[in-house]
């Protein structure tokens, strides 16, 4: 398998490395904390289902974080009965930290994880780890708000699962469906580069981890599932909601400020169709256009808001003035980092610079507006003033944009070969050190474009996998049973 020498890096999306013999190629991770009475039964059909259904050598790891009633002693005792289930034991709590801690010393290609209760239907669990297998995606989710989910819950839940989600589409840019569902799979490869960026140890881990994976242009896959809520769940709904809240505040500033070192992950696989010259169209130019004008529509109504608070204490060439500084400043800022894609502090003091030149120019052209319009009609009134100003503003749109893309927020890249520079590491991050105070980060330069690979395509049987190990680089998925299904909980 080819992987990339820096450090930091993914290696390429060709397929999973062979496993030993004894070295299973999935390995689910239950975190458990106080669940004595729930533990057996879960692990014991988790346990026949894969041996009845899935292809390969499998394990399955109660991860205990801190139970103080008899969860350990339970999970020693299925470990030493079931063939492939084994026992972790944390002396701190967190879902998050158990997960991460497993994960990082398995040895398994494909990393998962379920919560006790089973609320998931086990036969979404094939769908979820098969395109991992495969090499074609990255992460996995079950997600309970695909339009295919059937799901039974109580309408609390609902609301609160459906606005979470809303909270994240609309502050983190997320695009996938469902960030909560204990139902997840990664491969190991991409896992051992993430988790070290992922800070929370609790309930926010996997929004945080499945954020900076889509950030970093990873490919998540998505499986709907059937759910059945469990009315005797132990999760603490307003003290997690209110984590997840004081997480997301947390990585959306990290990311407002490129605190992430997210650039080093974002091409990693070699043939990315990003890499791919396209003549006779301006890098950027259709992303910058649909950003600018996102940000320019949002600038212009806190501009208007903010003229009409300062013109109830001030003249109207006063409150133009404060108005359009406050929202020039502000503009500026969303456009660096959303528009031009600039991360960092580097240059931000000489980019709002030049950003009050532009910010002059707006300014000459509104005064000019509403000089002309005072010496025209005497007292104009206040609807009056606000048409012209928008008509002003819209003008001076489209000169701000074109002196934003050529003179603040320049492609250096075109020119040099160069690209903004990445951010370091954060202190806990093992992959990649720190640069020194001074040093120059090195320019991201593309890939070129590698022909496809072919892997010859070899059907096995789930016999024959556990005997020989996973040889081949893709495995044609074949269920041991296809008439098989699982039970389900009787709930």
């Amino acid at each position: 398998m080819r992987t990339d020498s820096s450090p930091g890096t993914l290696p390429a999306r060709e397929h999973l490395p062979a496993t030993d013999a004894g070295t299973p190629v999935l390995d689910v991770v239950i975190p458990v904390y106080n669940e004595e009475k729930d533990l057996q039964p879960c692990v014991r059909r988790l346990h026949e289902h894969l041996t009845r259904t899935f292809p390969y050598a499998f394990r399955i790891t109660i991860a205990d974080n801190a139970s103080t009633d008899g969860t350990p002693l339970v999970a020693a005792r299925l470990a030493a009965e079931l063939p492939g289930v084994t026992g972790f034991r944390l002396e701190q709590k967190g879902r998050g930290r158990a997960l991460g801690t497993v994960w990082s010393a398995s040895e398994a290609p494909v990393l998962a994880y379920m919560d006790v209760d089973l609320s998931t239907d086990l036969n979404a669990l094939l769908p979820l780890v098969a395109p991992l297998i495969s090499g074609h995606s990255d992460l996995a989710i079950g997600s309970r708000l695909a339009r295919a989910s059937r799901v039974v819950r109580g309408p609390k839940r609902e609301f609160i699962s459906r606005a979470y989600n809303l909270i994240l589409r609309g502050s983190l840019q997320a695009r996938f469906s469902d960030a909560q569902c204990g139902f997840k799979a990664i491969r190991r490869d991409v896992a051992q580069v993430l988790l070290p960026l992922v800070e929370d140890t609790g309930w926010f881990f996997d929004t945080e981890l499945l954020v900076l994976a889509e950030r970093a242009g990873l490919r998540i896959h998505e499986v709907p599932v059937d759910w059945v809520d469990d009315p005797d769940s132990t999760v603490h709904i307003v003290r997690t909601a209110t984590d997840d809240l004081r997480g997301v505040w947390r990585v959306g500033r990290a990311l407002a400020t490129g605190s992430l070192p997210l650039d080093r992950l974002t091409r990693p696989f070699g043939d990315d169709p990003r890499d791919r010259d396209i003549q006779d169209v301006p890098r950027g130019l259709a992303r910058q256009l649909v950003g600018f004008c996102v940000v320019g529509g949002l600038s212009t109504l806190f501009y208007l808001l903010l003229y009409s608070v300062f013109r109830q204490f001030a003249g109207s060439q006063s409150a133009n003035a404060l108005a359009l500084l406050v929202s020039a400043v502000a503009n500026t800022a969303a456009n660096r980092r959303l528009t031009f894609g600039v991360r960092g502090r580097g240059g931000a003091v000489r980019h709002q610079a030049q950003g009050l030149v532009v910010f002059a120019i707006g300014l000459a052209l509104t005064s000019g507006s509403l000089a002309a319009l005072n010496a025209a009609g005497g007292s104009p009134a206040h609807s009056t003033e606000l048409a012209v100003l928008i008509a002003a503003n819209l003008a001076a749109t489209v000169l701000r944009f074109l002196l934003f893309r050529a003179w603040v927020f320049p492609d250096r890249g075109a020119e040099q070969g160069a690209s903004t520079a990445v951010a370091p590491h954060a202190p806990h991050a093992p992959h990649a050190p720190a640069a020194p105070a001074g040093a120059t980060a090195v320019p991201y330069r593309p890939v070129p474009h590698q022909p496809y690979t072919t892997y010859q395509t070899t059907q096995i049987r789930a016999d024959e996998a556990a005997d020989a190990g996973w040889r081949d680089a893709t495995l044609r998925l074949q269920p041991v049973h296809p008439h098989d299904n699982d039970p389900g909980d009787p709930r």
